[in-house]
């Protein structure tokens, strides 16, 4: 009855799915041999359109019977049907009734509830709800006729498909934009340390059973053989540097500062045998820049006026540390009881350079017990071996991110993976720490628009196809398009 009609696609909104049935097919629906061969729908039919709410599925459309020809006494059917696989529902008829049937069908009240009588030759507004079934999702809507009143049979009625429906929820699924962090040539890392040694009055010579000696001198041994029996390190350089507090003649301060800091590099000397070159000390006579820490972060009465007095360069330390006793008395005899103790240390910086590792086995290995060896590179190269849906996966750039957590490499992947995982707060945090590379600006797109706001979504993604992420940048837009989220 009817001739081979085309398969027209349904684009469907978010929530109210309303699906527009366009001129012709798209391979992004069917097979691409179908898109090849589409026709024109079914020339009587037009404006079909689909609309899905909760519990039913609403169908309207235009439909012209100009070429219907009926004799008087006889009728034709002509409704849509729904099916899938072996799977129909029809819904309400238009019956289109010659002359004498049409009298017929009035006077005896023939017609089923919702069926429609009209004259041939007219254009009818068609609209009908049916119950919404799960398989309908990806269903067809065809027109079928009935010209002998035997009712419909999905096997041996005739009719012409409109319309192939995509009710499934869009999901905006963008391509991730993940940035190879660059290879470390040298693996330099360095642990740092502050020793509080405890000196006899006036005196340079270490006593490691004197006080809390033995414990603050077994924290630079923890320190060093940690390092130093790493077989993945090498220690290149360490290097001491002794501090005084601002009490007292300067130039016994210094000597104080200068004869504590060779002594404990002596200590460290007859502990290992290091080349002379890798030991190096240094010394700062009076810790005037920890005592100026101190106070900013105080309460102390008069804090500005202090800061004043002991920031100042004007004055020589000797000048400046009596101008304090002189000026605020109680003030220093706090700092004296309290803080200045604090001031008399050394601290210590053994730098060390990391092996490097290529192989996702061991990299995975070092990652469980210290991954703090690894480079960002290096925990990238594992990641690539592991299902990017995986909590493994996510594991490797949030530990990334969190022993770089100012590198905007390792703050842009890490964003990228909650943003996978739509853990859109985490990934908001790490994205404004991501740069400006045209990645970093893309992925704050995509953010956006998991968060609704799809006009500033819109605008990075221009920005970044503008930068050059052209593919993945356009590739989002258009998904935001056939949601109905921009224009």
């Amino acid at each position: 009855m009817f001739s081979n009609r085309s398969h027209n696609f349904i684009m469907l909104k978010h929530h109210t799915i309303l699906a527009s049935v366009l001129a012709f097919s798209f391979a992004l629906t069917v097979p691409a041999a179908r898109a090849d061969s589409a026709v024109s729908a079914d020339p009587r039919v037009k404006g079909l359109e689909v609309e899905r709410s909760e519990n039913n599925l609403f169908v309207s459309f235009s439909l012209d019977l100009s070429s219907v020809k009926v004799k008087s006494d006889r009728e034709v059917a002509i409704f849509p049907v729904i099916s899938l696989g072996d799977s129909a529902v029809t819904l309400p008829k238009v019956v289109a009734a010659g002359h004498n049937r049409y009298i017929q069908n009035e006077r005896k009240n023939r017609l089923a509830p919702g069926d429609m009588l009209v004259r041939p030759g007219s254009t009818v507004d068609y609209s009908a709800v049916v119950a919404y079934r799960p398989w309908m999702e990806t269903a067809v809507v065809s027109l079928a006729e009935d010209w002998c009143g035997c009712g419909f049979s999905l096997l041996e009625s005739s009719t012409a498909e409109l319309a192939r429906l995509d009710l499934r929820e869009k999901v905006f699924a963008p391509m991730w934009a993940y940035v190879s962090p660059r290879v470390e040539a040298r693996k330099e890392r360095s642990a740092k340390g502050s020793a509080y040694i405890d000196f006899k009055v006036n005196r340079t010579e270490i006593e490691p059973s004197y006080r809390r000696n033995p414990q603050e001198l077994a924290a630079i041994r923890d320190t060093i053989d940690v390092i130093k029996n790493d077989p993945d390190a090498r220690i290149e350089e360490i290097t001491i540097t002794g501090y005084a507090s601002p009490e007292g003649p300067f130039a016994n301060n210094e000597r104080l500062a200068k004869g504590r800091t060779e002594a404990l590099a002596s200590y460290v000397r007859g502990l290992y045998s290091f080349p002379s070159s890798v030991l190096r000390t240094a010394s700062v006579a009076e810790d005037w820049d920890g005592l100026i820490r101190y106070v900013e972060g105080s309460d102390l009465a008069d804090r500005e006026a202090i800061l004043t007095l002991i920031a100042g360069t004007d004055l020589a330390p000797d000048a400046r540390e009596w101008k304090l006793k002189k000026e605020f008395p109680e003030q220093y005899r706090f700092l004296l009881d309290n803080v200045y103790p604090g001031l008399r240390h050394s601290d210590y910086t053994v730098a060390y350079v990391i092996s490097s590792f290529a192989d996702p086995a061991k990299i995975a290995e070092v990652m469980r017990h210290n991954p703090r060896k690894l480079s960002l590179h290096e925990m990238y190269l594992l990641a690539q071996t592991l299902p990017s849906d995986s909590p493994e996966f996510r594991e490797v750039f949030e530990v990334a991110v969190r022993l770089y957590p100012d590198d905007p490499v390792a703050n842009l992947n890490a964003a990228i993976t909650a943003l996978s995982f739509d853990d859109l707060d985490n990934a908001a945090r790490f994205a404004a720490k991501a740069g400006d590379s045209a990645e970093a600006v893309y992925t704050r797109g995509l953010l956006a628009a998991k968060q609704g706001d799809y006009s500033k979504a819109a605008d990075l993604l221009a920005r970044a196809r503008d930068l050059g992420l052209a593919s993945q940048a356009d590739d989002a837009l258009a998904q935001l398009r056939a949601m109905g989220r921009i224009k």
